[in-house]
C-alpha cells in the first residue's frame, strides 16, 4: 500500500516561520532527554535516598527496575500520545508530553527519602518514571511527526535530523551537568541533596518548553486532515489498514536501536569493564564522541533530501552487519584511549545512516491521519523489546564466559534490517512526487 506524505505547498510557510517550529519541537525533545538520562547519570547518587540504605546491591537494582519499567511504558506512551496526536493535533500533543515530564521529574526531586517516609519513597519514584516513560514514549513520534509535516518540502531529512540531535543532546547535557555536579560538590553532598538539582532543573527546563510549544503553528498536512475527516483518525483500526507500514517500522527499527544502544550507552559499560579504561576517561571518550555524532546527524539528513533515504539506510545496513565485529572486538582489547575513541566513534558514525533519518522514513510511511500513531507505537515496541534488552544480553553474556556473541547478535539484528532496506521502496521520492 502506497501512501504519500502531504506538507504545505511551495511557499505557503516562510523559511523563517519553519526554523521556529523546528526549533520549538527540537528544544523540547532535548528537555525530554535530558530527563530520561538523567535518571540514569545519576542513579549512583540518589539510589540510597530511595531504597533502604543498609544495603547498596539492593538499592541500585531498585533504581535500575524502576528505570527498566518506565521503558516498558514507552509502547503505552506512543499509542496513547499518538492517537492523541492524530485526533487532536501536534501542537497539543508536544505540550502535553512536555507537561508529563515536568511532572515526573519534579516528582523526583521533592520526593522525601525512604528514611523520611519508608516504601512511599520507591513507589512515588516508580510513579515518576512510568509518567516519564509515557512522556518520552509520545515525544518520540509526535516530534517525528511534526518534523516531518512542517519542514520545508525538499529539505525533512535535514529538519527531522535534529531529532537525534537533541537526543544525543540530551544525554551530553545530563553528562555535562554530572561533571559540573561533581566539580562543586562533594560526594557526600552529591548522595545527600546534590543529585536533586539535576531534576530540579529538568522541571524548569521542561516547563519553560511547555509555554514555548504553546506558540508553535499546527502542522498544515495535519489542519487539512482535521476538517476532512473525523473517526478513525489515531485508531488501531485505522493503523491496521497498514499492516506492510507497520513491518517496515519495525524492520527499520530492529538493527538500529540495537547497534545505537549498543554503541551510544553500552560502550560505556564495555570500555570500563572489558577494556579497563579508568572511569573518568571513558566518560570524556564518550562525552566526546557523541557530541560529534550529534554534528554529525544533520549533514546525513541533508545528504538524504538529495541522493534519497535507501543509500543512507543501507550503508548501515552493510556497514553494521560487516563492521560491528570487528569494532566490539578490537575495542575490549584495547587500552588505548584515542583508539578508544575512534572506535566508538566508528560505530556511532555508522550507526547515523539510521539515526539521522529513521524518523522522516517512518513518516513518509503513514498517511496524516495514523502517522502519530504508525511511527509510534511499532517503533516503541520495537525498541522496549530489542533496544531495552541489549545491556542485559550483553551483560548476560559476558557473565557466562561468551561476550563475544553479543558482537554476533548485535551484527545479525542489523543484517535483518539490511534485508528489509534492501526491499523497501525509496520514501523521499514519494513524497516529493506529491508536492510537485
Amino acid at each position: 500500500m502506497t501512501t504519500r506524505i502531504s506538507g504545505p505547498a511551495e511557499g505557503a510557510v516562510s523559511e523563517k516561520r519553519v526554523i521556529g517550529n523546528v526549533l520549538r519541537g527540537s528544544i523540547g525533545n532535548l528537555v525530554e532527554w535530558y530527563d530520561w538520562y538523567a535518571y540514569a547519570a545519576f542513579t549512583t547518587y540518589f539510589a540510597k535516598s530511595f531504597f533502604p540504605t543498609t544495603d547498596t546491591t539492593a538499592a541500585f537494582l531498585g533504581t535500575a527496575a524502576v528505570f527498566a519499567v518506565g521503558f516498558l511504558m514507552r509502547p503505552l506512551g506512543g499509542w496513547m500520545l499518538g492517537r492523541f496526536a492524530d485526533r487532536f493535533g501536534r501542537r497539543s500533543a508536544l505540550v502535553l508530553s512536555v507537561t508529563l515530564m515536568a511532572g515526573g521529574s519534579l516528582l523526583i526531586a521533592v520526593t522525601p527519602s525512604y528514611h523520611t517516609i519508608g516504601l512511599a519513597a520507591p513507589i512515588l519514584l516508580l510513579v515518576a518514571r512510568l509518567i516519564q516513560g509515557l512522556s518520552v514514549g509520545g515525544e518520540y513520534s509526535t516530534s517525528a511527526t511534526y518534523l516531518s509535516e512542517v519542514a520545508t518540502p525538499g529539505k525533512r531529512g535535514f529538519y527531522s535530523s535534529f531529532q537525534y540531535v537533541t537526543l544525543y543532546g540530551g544525554q551530553l547535557l545530563a553528562l555535562g551537568l554530572q561533571l559540573i555536579l561533581q566539580g562543586l560538590l562533594t560526594e557526600q553532598q552529591l548522595t545527600s541533596w546534590g543529585w536533586r538539582i539535576a531534576f530540579g532543573v529538568g522541571t524548569v527546563a521542561a516547563l519553560s518548553v511547555m509555554w514555548l510549544r504553546r506558540g508553535m503553528d499546527e502542522s498544515e498536512s495535519y489542519t487539512r486532515e482535521a476538517e476532512t475527516t473525523s473517526g478513525e483518525r489515531g485508531t488501531l483500526r485505522a493503523l491496521a489498514k497498514y499492516p506492510k507500514e507497520i513491518a517496515l517500522v519495525v524492520g527499520l527499527t530492529l538493527g538500529g536501536t540495537v547497534a545505537f544502544y549498543t554503541f551510544a550507552t553500552y560502550s560505556q559499560k564495555f570500555l570500563e569493564n572489558t577494556a579497563h579504561i579508568p572511569r573518568r576517561t571513558v566518560t570524556i571518550i564518550l562525552f566526546s564522541a557523541i557530541l560529534l555524532a550529534a554534528i554529525l546527524q544533520p549533514l546525513a539528513g541533508k545528504l538524504s533530501d538529495r541522493i534519497g533515504r535507501r543509500p543512507l539506510l543501507l550503508f548501515f545496513g552493510i556497514a553494521g552487519t560487516l563492521l560491528t565485529v570487528p569494532i566490539m572486538t578490537v575495542m575490549g582489547s584495547t587500552r588505548n584511549p584515542v583508539g578508544a575513541f575512534f572506535l566508538v566513534l566508528a560505530g556511532l558514525v555508522v550507526v547515523a545512516g539510521y539515526t539521522s533519518i529513521n524518523a522522516i522514513v517512518k513518516a513518509e510511511l503513514f498517511p496524516t491521519k495514523i502517522r502519530a500513531i504508525g511511527v509510534g507505537l511499532p517503533y516503541a515496541l520495537t525498541v522496549a523489546i530489542f533496544g531495552g534488552t541489549a545491556e542485559l544480553i550483553a551483560q548476560a553474556l559476558k557473565s557466562a564466559g561468551h561476550e563475544s556473541v553479543f558482537f554476533w547478535y548485535v551484527a545479525g539484528c542489523v543484517l535483518v534490517s539490511l534485508v528489509v532496506y534492501g526491499t523497501m521502496r525509496e520514501t523521499s521520492k514519494t513524497s516529493e512526487l506529491e508536492e510537485r
